[in-house]
C-alpha cells in the first residue's frame, strides 16, 4: 500500500477528494493541518448553535493506493488540474502491511482506575483484583480508559461510589464509547442519559451498555432533557466553553458538574467561561490534564423535602 500526502486550502478539499476518488484511491482522509498547534481549529456542532464551517483553513489529505504506480499517476494528474492551484504535494510513502486487528489488540491492556475497578478490553481476561469492571471494545468510539481525562472522570465516579454518595440522575454529554455513563451505572446510577453529536458514538454506547449489562438511554444531544444530579462532559476546552450555558442549565440544585478534556494552561479560560453560572475548581490532575468540577448550591426547600 502507498500513501499520497497533500496539503490543501479549505476551498480545494472537496474537489481534490472527488478527484482522488475518481482515480481509484482506496480511501481519502482529511485532518486539520494545524492540529496540536495554537492555530488548531475546532469544528463541532451542537443543538441551537450555527452549523460548523465546512472544513479547516489548511487540511492535510492522505489518499491510499494499492500500488506506487497508481499513487504516482494520481500525483501527476492532480498537478494538471486547475482546482489544484494552492495545494501542495507532500510526497508518496509506502505503508507496511499489518495485521491491524492483532496490532490494535496489542495496544490495549486492562487499565486499573482504582485497585478494584478496571477497564478491560473484551479479548482480555478479567484481572483477579477487579471486583467491578467495564468491558470495552476499544476503537468503536472515543473513550477507552487509557487517556488521563477518562481516568480522572472515572476516578471521580468511583470515589463518590466508595463514599456511598448517590450519583442521582446522570447525563454523559459527549459520551463517545459510553464509558462514563457505564461507569456511573456500575456505581449504582439507574437513570442515565448518554448523548453525542456523532451517531456512531450513540451506536457504540448502546453496544457497550448491552455488553456490560447496564441500562441507559443513548441518543443525540436533544435527548438530554431537564436537570441532572451529575453532569459529565469529557470533550475539549473549546466546545466546553461554548457549551457552558447549556451544560450548567442541566445541573440540578445540589448537583455536580464534572468537566474534562482540559489542559492545565486552560483552567483560567474555563473558570471565566463558567463564572456566570457555576464556580469551577480543579479537582484532579494527571499528565498535564485537569479535571474541573462545580456544585450548584442546594435549594433549601428542596433539601428540606428530602
Amino acid at each position: 500500500m502507498y500513501e499520497l500526502c497533500l496539503m490543501c486550502p479549505e476551498d480545494r478539499v472537496e474537489s481534490v477528494s472527488e478527484a482522488l476518488d475518481a482515480l481509484d484511491a482506496l480511501s481519502v482522509s482529511v485532518e486539520d493541518a494545524d492540529a496540536q498547534t495554537d492555530a488548531e481549529q475546532a469544528l463541532f456542532g451542537e443543538p441551537g448553535m450555527p452549523p460548523p464551517k465546512g472544513g479547516w483553513q489548511r487540511s492535510r489529505m492522505v489518499a491510499l493506493f494499492p500500488q506506487r504506480a497508481a499513487a504516482e499517476e494520481a500525483q501527476s494528474l492532480l498537478q494538471l488540474q486547475d482546482f489544484f492551484e494552492g495545494c501542495e504535494l507532500l510526497g508518496i510513502r509506502e505503508v507496511a502491511e499489518q495485521d491491524w486487528v492483532r496490532l490494535t489488540q496489542s495496544q490495549f491492556a486492562p487499565v486499573d482506575i482504582t485497585p478494584d475497578f478496571w477497564i478491560v478490553p473484551t479479548w482480555h481476561e478479567l484481572p483477579e483484583a477487579a471486583t467491578r469492571s467495564i468491558r470495552l471494545d476499544p476503537g468503536l468510539a472515543f473513550g477507552t480508559g487509557t487517556h488521563p481525562t477518562t481516568r480522572m472522570c472515572l476516578r471521580w465516579i468511583a470515589q463518590r461510589g466508595a463514599e456511598g454518595q448517590d450519583l442521582g440522575r446522570v447525563l454523559d454529554y459527549g459520551c463517545g464509547s459510553g464509558i462514563l455513563a457505564i461507569g456511573a451505572a456500575k456505581f449504582g446510577a439507574v437513570d442515565i442519559d448518554a448523548v453525542d453529536i456523532d451517531t456512531a458514538a450513540v451506536e457504540s454506547t448502546e453496544y457497550n451498555a448491552q455488553a456490560n449489562r447496564v441500562q441507559l438511554r443513548a441518543g443525540l444531544p436533544d435527548a438530554a432533557q431537564g436537570e441532572y444530579q451529575t453532569v459529565l462532559a469529557n470533550i475539549l476546552a473549546t466546545p466546553l466553553k461554548v457549551l457552558a450555558p447549556l451544560l450548567c442549565a442541566h445541573v440540578a440544585s445540589g448537583g455536580h458538574l464534572v468537566l474534562a478534556g482540559i489542559l492545565e494552561r486552560q483552567t483560567d479560560e474555563l473558570k471565566a467561561a463558567y463564572a456566570p453560572y457555576l464556580q469551577l475548581e480543579v479537582a484532579d490532575s494527571e499528565d498535564g490534564w485537569v479535571l474541573m468540577t462545580a456544585r450548584r448550591a442546594a435549594d433549601s426547600a428542596a433539601e428540606a423535602g428530602r
